[in-house]
């Protein structure tokens, strides 16, 4: 399945202007090695961690998910929103985004203006990499990870020709070329999470299918992770992102339930 033309209508967001974020800072000396910070009016206590989508490509960055970010504020949540390193990489060699989201999480962690309490959140290809990092030694202290539309399966992602081709021209190889890269970079190969994974797709998506989803999740429960898998109904890819759209609540809530500790 390649990846349609997307209808206007539901990915308005990607181009929707959403006011300035409270500041900024970088992890690393390269010039996308940074993140936006969005302070709340009524703080919750925890920081949300957004990572974009776009197919790995260059042409998306993170000002498409403004829109999404501000509204998280709005929802009380501290939001810093990461930059990292996309593109096509040389043949046989690891993705940069890999370490950046590692060097990333330590940053957001280290910064004393933010919130201990840490949740990860990722659209797309930024899904991938959020449920990538689930499986990581250096999350174990993470409250969560939230999924969204997620390429949870780059093997799927490949056999599926999802973004015509993006895995392959992310990673510079197919798997039959790298195997070792895309065991690495594939979140399937290094399961279980070590914290818990929400996953939020939309039944009508038609650039990432929810089945992309189905053996990740299968896979979790067989060996006893705690994942959770809601389907939503009339929602599409950027439905998840798109504060505007019904299905965005069910997100908040999401992420409320691991970011905000239940009272006992």
């Amino acid at each position: 399945m390649t990846d349609p033309t997307p209808d206007p209508r539901s990915c308005a967001v990607l181009g929707r202007q959403a006011p300035p974020p409270t500041r900024w800072a970088a992890y690393g000396d390269h010039p996308d090695q940074v993140y936006d910070v969005r302070e709340p009016a009524h703080p919750l206590g925890a920081t949300v961690l957004v990572v974009h989508g776009g197919f790995w490509r260059m042409v998306y960055d993170r000002a498409h998910v403004g829109s999404q970010a501000a509204a998280l504020a709005d929802a009380g949540f501290h939001v810093a929103v990461a930059e990292y390193r996309r593109g096509r990489m040389p043949p046989s060699s690891l993705p940069a985004a890999l370490p950046d989201l590692r060097d990333l999480v330590a940053a957001v962690r280290a910064d004393a203006r933010l919130p201990k309490r840490l949740v990860l959140v990722g659209h797309s290809a930024g899904g991938q990499l959020v449920a990538w990092a689930a499986n990581q030694p250096w999350a174990e202290d993470l409250a969560g990870v939230v999924v969204l539309a997620g390429c949870v399966d780059l093997a799927a992602t490949f056999a599926m020709r999802l973004g015509d081709g993006a895995g392959s021209d992310w990673l510079g190889s197919t798997p039959e070329q790298a195997p070792e890269v895309w065991q690495v970079a594939d979140p399937m190969t290094s399961l279980p999470p070590r914290v818990p994974v929400r996953l939020l797709h939309g039944r009508q998506d038609e650039i990432v299918p929810v089945s992309v989803t189905d053996r990740y999740v299968q896979r979790c429960r067989d060996l006893g992770a705690d994942v959770r898998l809601e389907v939503l109904d009339g929602c599409g890819h950027y439905s998840l992102i798109d504060p505007r759209a019904p299905a965005f609540a069910q997100v908040v809530t999401v992420l409320h339930g691991l970011a905000v500790p239940t009272a006992h």
